[in-house]
């Protein structure tokens, strides 16, 4: 039983670690076999039609579940135009998370002016000489004139996470990304979500900014 819970909790960290990465996806996705895409959209579905990590309700008392919320926020020297595209893009975010193996991309399409793309992110994370792999579905929602995009998704064991990500025009071209957290999961595990959640999503930040300052993206 001991090592069950200590396996939950790898599956859960690769899960927070991945909520960080799970952005605007406007670069291409990394390929894979048609039938593991085929499984994983199949796995997104069940997990859309099944958790509804796209609603926003609070957990009921007493359900046995709990919410935990944050905001961050990093100034990058570079103007939004530069930021906000280089920011989104998931492609951009690859290295910066040691796990993450691919994206596969399910559906994107425009509704009422923003992106909208189902999403599955894998990560393969070595854990007591095994890998195990950790999927998270998600869809991101990209409003380009509002300059913010929101991402929902659902990762075992039963994580729900939705995010709220806003880039404001700063004087001297410079730019704040604030992060809205939020995290749903069982209540014994929430704090641990919270703050490994938050922790992963300020290493991003970090990542980010010094590689567009750089220049690098």
């Amino acid at each position: 039983m001991k090592k069950h819970l200590r396996l939950l909790a790898a599956q859960l960290f690769a899960a927070v670690l991945v909520l960080s990465a799970l952005t605007a996806l406007s670069g291409p996705a990394h390929a894979g076999t048609p039938a593991d895409d085929a499984a994983l959209a199949a796995e997104w579905r069940a997990a859309w039609d099944t958790h509804r990590f796209h609603e926003t309700t609070p957990p009921a008392p007493g359900s046995g579940r709990s919410r935990a919320q944050d905001s961050i926020s990093i100034t990058i020297d570079a103007p939004v135009a530069r930021v906000f595209p280089a920011y989104s893009d998931f492609s951009n975010h690859i290295g910066k998370h040691s796990f993450l193996k691919r994206v596969v991309v399910h559906k994107s399409c425009f509704v009422r002016g923003e992106r909208h793309i189902n999403l599955t992110a894998v990560e393969e994370i070595p854990y007591e000489g095994t890998i195990v792999t950790s999927n998270t579905h998600a869809q991101q929602r990209i409003d380009y004139a509002g300059l913010y995009y929101e991402t929902d998704s659902w990762t075992f064991p039963g994580v729900v996470t939705h995010q709220r990500i806003v880039f404001t025009k700063l004087p001297g071209g410079r730019t704040r990304v604030t992060e809205d957290l939020t995290f749903d999961a069982d209540t014994s595990m929430i704090d641990f979500a919270l703050a490994n959640g938050v922790s992963s999503h300020r290493a991003t930040q970090a990542a980010l900014k010094q590689a567009i300052e750089n220049h690098d993206l």
